[in-house]
C-alpha cells in the first residue's frame, strides 16, 4: 500500500542551493479572503453606473424629439445622440454651466440648449447667426450680414403665404457677444429666436450628430431607414 505524500505549503518554505528546506517558523501563510459573488456583482454594477454617469454628463447624451419644429431634418419620435464635449467641458445638472471652452457652435450646427424662458426645458434648433452677425428675415428669406443665407434645410409648410409678425419678417438685429441666433428648419411652425431672442453660449448642451432610433407613432412602427443617419 502506497504512502500518501504530504503536501507542501510553498508560501512557508524555501530551498537553498544544497536542496535543504529552510522553514520560516515566524511566518504563517496568509490566505486572501475571497469576495462573495454578490459583492462582485455590486462592484461591477457600481462601476457601470459611474461610467454611465460620466459618459452622460460629459461625453454624449440621448434626447427624444417631441415636436415637428425641425422637420424634415428631425422627425417626431426620432431619438438622437448629442455630443457634449465638442464645444467644451460642461458641468451637469444642477450646476449646468460651462467651465472650459475649446470651441463654439458654427452657423448650420444643430444644437440642444436650455430654453431661455423656461430653464426646465431643452430645445433643439439650427444655428443661423453667431455673435457679431447681423441677421434679418425678409419675406421668409434669411439674410446674414446683408447677404442671403444658404439655407438648404429650411422648409415652409404654407409656401409664400405671410402673416404679420416676426415669423416672416424680422430684424435686422445684431447678435450680442456670447450669444447665438437659432431657428427651426420647419420655419412656419417653429417657436425660435424670432419670438424669444438669443441663446447664451453657456446654455448650449451640445451638438446633435446621430439618429440612433426612430419610432413612427402614427404607423406604430420603426423608421428603419433613419437609424444611424448623421444629422446635418
Amino acid at each position: 500500500m502506497r504512502n500518501k505524500l504530504p503536501s507542501i505549503d510553498e508560501s512557508t518554505v524555501s530551498v537553498d542551493q544544497r536542496g535543504q528546506e529552510l522553514k520560516h517558523p515566524s511566518r504563517k501563510a496568509q490566505v486572501k479572503p475571497q469576495k462573495s459573488v454578490a459583492r462582485e456583482y455590486a462592484e461591477a454594477l457600481l462601476v457601470a453606473l459611474l461610467l454611465a454617469f460620466v459618459i452622460r454628463s460629459f461625453v454624449v447624451q440621448a434626447f427624444k424629439i417631441p415636436s415637428g419644429s425641425m422637420l424634415p431634418t428631425l422627425q417626431i419620435g426620432d431619438h438622437i445622440l448629442v455630443s457634449k464635449f465638442l464645444y467644451g467641458l460642461r458641468l451637469p445638472y444642477p450646476i449646468e454651466t460651462t467651465v472650459w471652452e475649446w470651441g463654439h457652435p458654427n452657423r448650420g450646427d444643430v444644437i440642444v440648449f436650455i430654453y431661455p424662458r423656461d430653464r426646465s426645458k431643452d430645445f433643439i434648433k439650427r444655428v443661423v447667426a453667431v455673435a457679431g452677425d447681423s441677421v434679418e428675415i425678409r419675406h421668409k428669406a434669411v439674410y446674414v450680414n446683408g447677404a442671403k443665407a444658404d439655407d438648404p434645410h429650411a422648409t415652409f409648410k404654407y409656401g409664400d403665404q405671410e402673416i404679420p409678425g416676426p415669423r416672416d419678417n424680422f430684424g435686422p438685429v445684431t447678435v450680442p457677444d456670447h450669444k447665438l441666433f437659432v431657428m427651426g428648419d420647419n420655419r412656419d411652425e417653429s417657436h425660435d429666436g424670432r419670438f424669444w431672442g438669443f441663446v447664451d453660449l453657456d446654455d448650449v448642451k451640445g451638438k446633435a450628430f446621430l439618429i440612433y432610433w426612430s419610432w413612427d407613432s402614427d404607423a406604430s412602427w420603426v423608421r428603419w431607414n433613419r437609424l444611424g443617419d448623421i444629422i446635418h
